[in-house]
């Protein structure tokens, strides 16, 4: 893998072409990609505190994979969502799985207030967790039908996958006040360090970190992660395969190793 030093990552310039894709209708401030003040932020956890450490759950429930069997959860994306929970029990940490569903209105498949949904169900739980110091948005990725997001680590096929942030900003709009974020820093460290991770021990895993406007419920808690798992054209199991690698990133981040 590829191990970064400061001077190369003090250099905005490298660091927006390495690291991030910016979304054409929003930008981004060399103030906020501060390469040596998301370093030093503090993504380690409390693993002593009694009740959910973690919190992971999925605004789009309903995306599925390649060849997810119809009325079979196990197979969409809420599937890697409970087979990550259990890596990450494994190390040892208390994980709540939310599989609550947002992106369904009277059975029939709507997004366009699946945000606004999920936040009324996640802040209630966070606020009676106050244990929750991570929070994980897993969703699986729409690309062409001609794009495959894979790659082969230790013999196994891999969906690869992208970490996201909102800037609750776009180009037109400029700053959106409704929308503040005060975790965003503690965000785009969040995802900064694990991009690093990957890059270390998992080359070719990750795409680069998406820069979107608007918040995404990222404001709910710092730590929390917005991941892209693979896509519409990757397996059930080469989604699968992937939560090892993103589990083993998520440890050493939150361990701060």
């Amino acid at each position: 893998g590829t191990i970064y030093n400061l001077e190369e990552l003090s250099d905005y310039e490298y660091l927006l072409s390495h690291f991030y894709t910016v979304e054409p209708t929003t930008a981004v401030t060399a103030q906020e990609l501060d390469a040596e003040k998301l370093l030093a932020e503090d993504m380690t956890i409390d693993r002593t505190v009694d009740g959910p450490q973690i919190l992971i759950y999925h605004t789009h429930s309903q995306e599925g994979f390649a060849d997810s069997v119809p009325g079979d959860p196990s197979t969409t994306i809420v599937g890697a969502g409970e087979y990550l929970a259990e890596l990450l029990r494994n190390r040892g940490y208390k994980v709540m799985h939310v599989t609550s569903v947002y992106d369904l209105i009277d059975g029939e498949l709507d997004r366009s207030e699946a945000y606004s949904r999920a936040e009324e169900e996640i802040s209630q739980i966070l606020a009676e967790h106050p244990s929750i110091q991570s929070v994980i948005d897993l969703h699986r990725d729409g690309v062409a039908e001609g794009t495959r997001l894979v790659t082969e680590l230790n013999g196994k096929t891999m969906a690869r996958f992208m970490f996201f942030n909102g800037l609750s900003r776009t180009r037109k709009t400029g700053d959106i006040d409704y929308l503040a974020n005060e975790n965003q820093e503690a965000n785009l460290a969040f995802s900064f360090q694990m991009q690093l991770k990957a890059a270390e021990y998992y080359p070719g895993l990750t795409r680069r970190i998406y820069l979107k406007g608007y918040r995404y419920n990222m404001h709910l808690r710092p730590r929390t992660l917005l991941v892209e798992l693979g896509a519409q054209n990757n397996t059930v199991e080469e989604a699968i395969n992937a939560c090892d690698p993103l589990a083993h990133i998520l440890d050493m981040v939150l361990k701060g190793e």
